[in-house]
């Protein structure tokens, strides 16, 4: 069949009809951490070459205008809900802000609840502690870490289902390889495999395989930005991409090598700009800006016999269409007792689109928002560009048609009427005892007196500069179920700082313990760093001391950590805190 002909017959959908699938498809979820549009050699960059990321847009659909978030937690709330980030929750990515409330719907629990077996292999972001944790919010199997991002990408430390446990080789070929280890022993049966990469954000660490193929001369392209572009961060981005190339076109071979590729529906996004200044297509923005460079990333769509080789969706559309445009292109009832704010893309991806009406999107971050329309983007403050003539946000526009500026600035008006009450201080506390075991990070934290964080980021961060009796670390919990719980501190203390004597409170009861073995190893990252890491913390092994048994009595206040007696300049520096619940 000649190319012309299979488009002709994807138009007029009998093709589809021909070839339907005997059951529901499986679903492969890929998204990127700050790769921004221009990271693809599909989207014009000659800097790199991902042909395998390619190969979707080849097999599949690109959708040439489609939008995320300025920053990760949020975009991934609004993936995983079909629903505007605040309206969950998420108020920003780490100390708890970038919970996803627990009353909001996933698409793993839609996907699960139809029957699908459901996987998350990386960073989930949007809650630690149980019932945020991903194995409560739909999905069976999970590996990888909850925060924000992860100081190590060399062996590092993972959450398996709950469980600490030590990674194997790079973090991107490590997910990968419990990806497909997950689509192998589930190929007899339908299902969700969501694969949220941690690359290329920093840390800048890749293989040297990858890294040595980017050469600095060959940089051409570069970015249209007001700052200077980094060409040692771009080369280590770059490279990261391609590692994600390489990673992808290993789950594309293992689906056709065990026939999966006709009946599964392959998804490949970033979830935010690129997180530096490097070529994006002379966009205005990167990570974290509401602007176009900020919030437009790529987004390819496969799944053979049913979306049409090579088309290209070339109306606006965003991570909130993928729920419920995933669930329609499976057959999957949605059931949501909240109204979403997406909508189902099947129509532009099966060709049978007959009327789609112009829609606005909206873009939020730190109490600014812009909004989108298939021609116009209003921006944080309120100037009007036209995106078709002018992509680069250069010449406002909101003097020659007063009535669109008008028509934005209400809409944008009534969204932050809407969302901005929902993002306001986060009074949750972290829930301990929802089941047997609570992880507490640092990053949940609040250090007092001279206590700091290892770094300015708190995600992957740990305690350090505790010198003073005054000093102490809290956490807001609120314990859900009361009983005896067993108490164990995750420290690091050099030998000739050894014998301090620590204090656990929550409320009137409180735990003694004792420092007295020493457990002081070398930070880690420094050495597989390609340029200078900004804000994320170098990491180390913890050893974990155990306190005893604490009686916690139901109800919210703080978890208190200090020292009664320092016998050394410092008493530990402190990664995690876990609380377990005793069922006897």
């Amino acid at each position: 069949m000649d190319f012309t002909r299979r488009q002709l017959l994807f138009a007029s959908g009998a093709f589809a009809a021909q070839h339907a699938p005997s059951k529901r498809p499986n679903v492969l979820l890929i998204v990127s951490d700050d790769q921004g549009w221009g990271d693809l050699s599909v989207h014009g960059n000659t800097n790199l070459k991902t042909p395998h990321i390619d190969s979707l847009a080849r097999d599949g659909a690109l959708f040439e205008r489609f939008y995320a978030c300025p920053v990760c937690a949020p975009m991934r709330a609004e993936m995983l809900t079909g629903r505007y980030h605040a309206r969950g929750g998420v108020r920003g990515v780490s100390t708890g802000a970038e919970r996803l409330n627990t009353d909001e719907l996933t698409i793993a629990q839609v996907f699960k609840r139809a029957g699908y077996q459901t996987g998350i292999f990386g960073k989930w972001h949007n809650g630690s502690q149980p019932p945020y944790h991903p194995n409560f919010r739909g999905f069976d199997e999970f590996y990888g870490f909850t925060s924000g991002h992860w100081g190590q990408y060399f062996t590092p430390e993972l959450d398996h289902n709950g469980k600490m446990v030590r990674g194997k080789g790079y973090i991107i070929d490590d997910l990968t390889n419990h990806a497909i280890e997950f689509i192998g022993e589930n190929r007899q049966k339908p299902f969700f495999c969501y694969l949220p990469l941690n690359s290329p954000h920093s840390p800048m660490q890749v293989p040297d395989r990858f890294y040595n193929r980017i050469k600095p001369n060959s940089l051409k392209l570069r970015a249209a930005g007001p700052a200077p572009e980094d060409l040692s961060f771009t080369r280590a981005a770059l490279a990261m991409c391609e590692n994600i190339d390489w990673n992808v076109g290993r789950l594309l071979s293992k689906l056709s090598e065990w026939k999966l590729a006709d009946n599964t529906i392959v998804v490949y996004l970033s979830d935010n700009g690129p997180n530096s200044w490097r070529w994006n297509g002379g966009m205005k923005g990167r990570k974290g800006s509401t602007d176009e460079g900020g919030v437009r990333v790529p987004c390819l769509m496969r799944w053979p016999r049913q979306i049409t080789p090579g088309s290209k969706v070339t109306r606006i559309a965003a991570a909130i269409d993928l729920l419920p445009t995933l669930s329609d292109l499976a057959a999957v009832e949605i059931s949501a007792s909240k109204p979403l704010d997406g909508r189902s893309l099947k129509p532009l991806l099966t060709g049978k689109a007959v009327a789609w009406p112009d829609r606005r999107i909206f873009s939020q971050q730190n109490r600014k928002v812009s909004v989108r329309t298939q021609q116009y983007r209003l921006d944080a403050d309120g100037l009007l560009f036209d995106m078709v003539a002018d992509p680069g946000q250069t010449r406002d526009v909101a003097g020659a048609v007063p009535g669109v500026t008008a028509e934005l600035r209400a809409a944008v008006d009534d969204f932050k009427r809407q969302v901005f009450p929902l993002v306001g201080p986060d009074d949750r506390a972290f829930p301990v005892g929802y089941s047997g075991s609570t992880w507490l990070p640092a990053r949940d934290g609040v250090g007092h007196g001279g206590i700091e964080r290892s770094a300015k980021a708190p995600n992957c961060s740990f305690f350090t500069h505790w010198t003073s009796k005054n000093d102490r670390i809290t956490w807001d919990v609120e314990v859900l179920q009361g009983g005896t719980y067993s108490a164990e501190l995750y420290y690091t203390c050099p030998a000739d700082e050894t014998g301090s004597t620590i204090e656990l409170a929550f409320g009137a009861t409180k735990l003694l313990g004792r420092i007295d073995i020493p457990f002081d190893p070398p930070l880690e990252g420094a050495r597989q760093d390609r340029v200078d890491r900004g804000q994320e913390s170098f990491v180390k092994d913890f050893r974990p001391l155990r306190l005893g048994s604490i009686r916690l009595e139901k109800g919210r206040g703080p978890m208190t950590l200090r020292a009664v007696d320092i016998r050394g300049k410092q008493v530990a520096d402190v990664r995690y805190l876990i609380l377990r619940r005793s069922t006897t």
